[in-house]
Order: structure tokens, then C-alpha cells, then sequence
């Protein structure tokens, strides 16, 4: 092989690399209120922020205890679409709760997770 070939050899699977890298890239949780494994007074404002803007008719946070009851949140999301932002109908009682969140980002990637905290 001359060297032209195996450099523009060399430079496809580069540009091939650095494509499925970027596609690989979805948003991620940068910030989240509660905080993970925060123990807080009851909260009645939830809010999860990602890397990326996220598609508001796709995300939305809900609260679960640790018995499973399910605790729905009204949620919006933020003008910027970075922040999903939330509130519970009534304070939550004491003890452990999840606040699963679900996100798609703007490449249509759906997302789940769920952060722990503690109202004590």
C-alpha cells in the first residue's frame, strides 16, 4: 500500500470513530434537587438538570416511596428545555423516597433514572 492510501485509510476510520463517538453522546444529570442520597425536609419543588436540552413531551419526574407507592408530580420544563422541574399535591412524609425522572434528549434518545433521598 503507498502512503496516500493508508493515510486516507487511516483518516476513514478517524471520521468513523469521532461519528459514533458523537452519536453515542446523549444528555446526561448534571444537578438534581433533591441532591442523591440527600436526607432534607419535605420537598414540594423537584427539578433534574441535564447536559442537553430534553423534550418536554417525553420527560417527567415522578416520586415513589419506599413501599412503592407512587406519588405523582406535575411537571414543566424549563425554558432552555435543560431543567424538568416539578411539585408533589401535598408534602411528602417522613422516610425514603425515589424521584424517577425520564428524559428524551434531542436526538430522541430516551432516558431513565432515579435519584434517593431521605425526608426526615
Amino acid at each position: 500500500m503507498t502512503t496516500r492510501k493508508i493515510l486516507s485509510v487511516v483518516g476513514a476510520v478517524g471520521a468513523l470513530l469521532l461519528g459514533a463517538t458523537q452519536a453515542a453522546a446523549h444528555a446526561r444529570v448534571v444537578a438534581s434537587n433533591p441532591a442523591a442520597s440527600a436526607s432534607i425536609a419535605s420537598p414540594r419543588s423537584l427539578t433534574v438538570t441535564f447536559s442537553e436540552r430534553v423534550v418536554p413531551a417525553f420527560s417527567g419526574l415522578e416520586v415513589v416511596n419506599a413501599a412503592g407507592a407512587k406519588f405523582p408530580v406535575a411537571t414543566t420544563v424549563s425554558d432552555d428545555g435543560m431543567t424538568v422541574s416539578g411539585r408533589t399535591a401535598r408534602p411528602l412524609a417522613a422516610g425514603a423516597y425515589s424521584l424517577n425522572w425520564h428524559a428524551a434528549s434531542a436526538d430522541g434518545h430516551r432516558m431513565t433514572g432515579a435519584i434517593a433521598f431521605t425526608v426526615r
